[in-house]
C-alpha cells in the first residue's frame, strides 16, 4: 500500500463514481479499477459496495478513508518540512477578482499553516485573464472560473454557482422570481475585450453573440449595469449594491470553481495547494 494508491482511492471514495475519480487524476478508468482491487486485496477487505446505482464506502473503507487522508496530509506536511530545510521557496498564486470568497480565505489559512516558510506571491487579476496569469507563466496555480481553453493545463472542480442574471432594481425584469435566456434576448450584456478567451466569453453572454459595453472587471460590469442599464451574469452567491438585483436564470450552466495548474505532474507546494484547495472548499461547500 503505497501513497499514490491510497491517492486513487480517496479520490473515489470522495467522488463515488470511478469516471469522475480517474479524470480528477488525469488516468483512465480501467487501470484505477484494479489499483482499488489490488488495495482491497492487499488489505484482505471490501472497500467499496458497488451496484448498478453506484459505489458507497464500506465501513472499512469509511475507515481506510479518514485514515488515508491522515498519511496523505502526514506526507504533503514532511515533504514541506524537508522542502524548507531545503531553503524557504516561492509560489505564485493566481486569483480572479471578483470579491470575497469564505472557502479562498480558509484555503488560505490552510496553506499559510502548513507551509509557513513559502513565500506566495498573489497576482488577481481581471475578468479578460480567466487563467488568472498560469498561461503566461506568470503564477504557477490559480483558483478561477471555467471555462476557459485547457490545452496543456490541468484543471480541478472545486464547486459549482448555479448563476443569475444582475440588473438594475427598477428594471421591470427584477420583479421576477427566474428568468430565462430567451427572455434576454434584445438586452444589451456587458462584454469582454477582443482577444478574451472565446469559451469564457461565450459563457458570460449566455452562448450567444451579444452586443454592449466593453469591461474588464467586476466592478466596471456592476457600473455597466448601474450607469446604462446592461444586463450580464453573475454566480448567486456574489455581493452586489443595494441597487443591483440578482435574478436566478433557468436553463444555464453553473459556473464552476476551478483550481488549475499547468502540465500533469506538479511539484510538491503546487500539489500541496490541490490538495488544500479541494479540502477548503468541500468544507465550506
Amino acid at each position: 500500500m503505497d501513497l499514490r494508491t491510497l491517492r486513487y482511492f480517496v479520490a473515489v471514495a470522495e467522488e463515488l463514481h470511478f469516471g469522475r475519480a480517474a479524470a480528477r487524476l488525469h488516468m483512465s478508468q480501467p487501470p484505477l479499477s484494479r489499483a482499488i482491487k489490488q488495495l482491497e486485496t492487499d488489505l484482505g477487505a471490501t472497500l467499496l459496495h458497488r451496484s448498478p446505482a453506484g459505489i458507497t464506502l464500506t465501513p472499512a473503507g469509511d475507515a481506510l478513508l479518514e485514515q488515508a487522508r491522515l498519511m496523505l496530509n502526514l506526507a504533503e506536511q514532511t515533504k514541506a518540512r524537508v522542502a524548507a530545510a531545503d531553503g524557504p521557496g516561492v509560489l505564485g498564486v493566481g486569483l480572479l477578482g471578483e470579491g470575497d470568497d469564505v472557502a479562498a480565505t480558509r484555503l488560505a489559512d490552510a496553506f499559510r499553516r502548513r507551509h509557513p516558510a513559502v513565500e506566495v506571491r498573489v497576482r488577481e487579476t481581471d475578468l479578460t485573464d480567466p487563467t488568472c496569469g498560469l498561461r503566461a507563466g506568470l503564477v504557477d496555480v490559480a483558483v478561477t472560473r471555467a471555462p476557459f481553453e485547457t490545452a496543456g493545463l490541468s484543471v480541478h472542480e472545486l464547486r459549482a454557482d448555479p448563476v443569475g442574471v444582475v440588473l438594475r432594481t427598477d428594471d421591470p425584469l427584477a420583479e421576477h422570481t427566474e428568468l430565462a435566456l430567451a427572455e434576454l434576448r434584445e438586452r444589451r450584456w456587458f462584454q469582454f475585450p477582443a482577444g478574451t478567451d472565446p469559451l469564457w466569453q461565450s459563457y458570460w453572454n449566455g452562448g450567444e453573440p451579444r452586443e454592449g459595453p466593453v469591461v474588464r472587471a467586476v466592478h466596471e460590469c456592476r457600473q455597466a449595469v448601474l450607469w446604462s442599464g446592461t444586463i450580464g451574469l453573475t454566480p448567486l452567491g456574489n455581493r452586489h449594491p443595494a441597487e443591483l438585483a440578482v435574478v436566478p436564470l433557468t436553463g444555464m450552466e453553473p459556473s464552476r470553481v476551478v483550481v488549475a495548474w499547468n502540465g500533469n505532474d506538479p511539484g510538491p507546494l503546487v500539489r500541496s495547494f490541490v490538495q488544500l484547495a479541494v479540502a477548503a472548499y468541500r468544507d465550506v461547500g
